[in-house]
């Protein structure tokens, strides 16, 4: 009787795990045909424009305070915990470069995008999927107008196209943050702190954070709706969206600045042999 106790659960397990398996390749699948389809109403046309002011007035201007607010704190604490290493190796002056590539680089581009992964993208899940939950998503099937087209679009150019824009001000009072400490603070001589940012930030530490950026939108503004769009029912199904908007994002962030961060490195070292020979 043990062993086919034994046998039994191990079936179960088997079982569970082969079922847990199918649900996510089902649900990865589903993704991709929700992206599709708002790709494929994306190049049919643009939306209203009233419609995409009112969702990039949510997605940028709503979300400057937070977004200032969380780039100077990163700049400063980058500083302050910084300092020590430098000061022991005599090289305070060189703080500035490190911060500040690290900054637009990477800590930028990925901490505002989690920010704005809170802040924007569970408060689209949490109204869309109040929408699925109410059966407005159905209404506007029934008047004849498109969901994906009229939800998802606007939602998705206001992440694409401005949280970009709203990481450069991250990196940009970030470098503000780093100076204030380093210089006021920490005693650190400004003139040197810029000479050698300027020497070792170059254009392509700028470019490639503001790159990974426009992914970070995209997907942020993808699982936000989809998750909005498969919400649960009943207020426990538009938390749990919200809360998986949330999770999910952040995970997505994390994946896609691991990729994204390879193929720049690649890229980086493929160009620097032409551009080092001019």
């Amino acid at each position: 009787m043990s062993s086919i106790t034994a046998g039994q659960d191990r079936f179960t397990v088997i079982h569970a795990l082969g079922k847990k398996l199918i649900d996510s390749v089902l649900a990865l699948g589903e993704f991709a045909l929700f992206t599709a389809s708002m790709f494929s109403w994306l190049c049919r046309g643009l939306p209203r424009r009233r419609v995409v002011l009112e969702c990039m007035y949510e997605v940028g201007v709503r979300s400057i305070p937070v977004v200032m607010i969380t780039g100077l704190f990163i700049g400063m604490v980058l500083a302050v915990q910084s300092y020590n290493q430098f000061h022991l190796m005599k090289m305070e002056t060189r703080l500035g470069a490190v911060l500040n590539i690290a900054l637009v680089a990477e800590l930028g581009p990925v901490l505002a995008a989690t920010m704005l992964a809170g802040r924007v993208g569970s408060a689209m899940a949490a109204q869309l999927g109040t929408m699925r939950v109410t059966e407005q998503i159905d209404a506007l099937r029934v008047l004849g107008a498109n969901p994906i087209q009229y939800l998802v679009v606007p939602r998705f150019l206001s992440c694409f196209l401005l949280i970009p824009l709203l990481t450069a001000l991250a990196d940009g009072i970030g470098v503000f943050g780093g100076w204030l400490i380093g210089t006021q603070v920490l005693g650190i001589d400004s003139t040197f702190y810029w000479h050698h940012s300027k020497e070792f930030v170059t254009v392509w530490d700028v470019s490639s954070g503001l790159f990974k950026s426009t992914f970070f939108g995209a997907a942020i503004a993808l699982v936000a709706c989809h998750r909005g769009f498969n919400c649960g029912a009943g207020a426990e199904g538009v938390g749990q969206a919200a809360t998986g908007a949330f999770v999910a994002s952040f995970m997505a962030i994390l994946v896609i600045d691991f990729f994204l961060g390879m193929f720049l490195n690649e890229l980086y070292w493929t160009i620097w042999p032409a551009t080092s020979l001019i």
